[in-house]
Formats: structure tokens, C-alpha cells, sequence
């Protein structure tokens, strides 16, 4: 086994007792955790098999492996800056509700109790 390949394998090894130690404390949510899950289990298949690489890379066109993780990577990064743009706007249209809700709460609670003034 080449340095890398033993760096590979440590890495994947610790990116998925990461993952385990952070659901078992759920620090993680499950769908995330699934996608995390994949990628480590795809770095320790590279890491196990390299030459795997060096085929797919080959296959789809690519000349060097290292193009071909930096693409993967790209995809990956982008598809994360979606779903958290979704999740932001999902959040934020939560928090105008909320945030209008309390609002009728307080009208309803001064109209209520008119000696009840304060803000908070």
C-alpha cells in the first residue's frame, strides 16, 4: 500500500466514525447524514481500489484523476448551496409567520390587558 492510499483509508475510516458518533449524539439529521455517508463510503472505495479512479477517469474523458474528483467536488458543493438555499428560504418565510403570529398575540394580549404595556 502507497502513503495516499493508507491516507485515503484513514480518512474514509474517520469520516464515517465521524458520521456515527455525530448521529448517535444527533448533532445530524438523517438526510444529511445519508449524503455524507455516500461520500465517505465512495472515498474508501477510491482508497481500497484507486486504479478505479484512473478507469473512470479515463471513461468519461478526462485526463488527469484529480479534474475528475475537482468536478465531483463542484457538483457536490453546488447541490449542498441548494438545498441550503432552500432550507434558508423555507426558514425564513417560518420566521415571518412567527414573527406575525406573536404579533397578534401581543395586540390580543393589550386588548385584553390594557395595563399590560411592555415589550419584549
Amino acid at each position: 500500500m502507497s502513503g495516499p492510499q493508507i491516507l485515503g483509508l484513514i480518512t474514509a475510516f474517520g469520516m464515517l466514525a465521524l458520521l456515527v458518533e455525530l448521529l448517535r449524539r444527533r448533532r445530524l439529521r438523517e438526510k444529511y447524514a445519508l449524503l455524507w455517508s455516500v461520500m465517505a463510503l465512495i472515498a474508501l472505495v477510491v482508497a481500497i481500489f484507486p486504479s478505479l479512479l484512473d478507469h473512470v477517469t479515463h471513461a468519461i474523458g478526462l485526463q488527469v484523476p484529480a479534474n475528475l474528483i475537482f468536478f465531483a467536488s463542484l457538483l457536490v458543493l453546488f447541490g449542498l448551496s441548494i438545498q441550503f438555499s432552500f432550507e434558508i428560504g423555507r426558514l425564513e418565510e417560518r420566521v415571518r409567520t412567527l414573527a406575525e403570529e406573536i404579533a397578534l398575540l401581543r395586540a390580543a394580549l393589550r386588548e385584553h390587558h390594557p395595563d399590560h404595556d411592555r415589550d419584549e
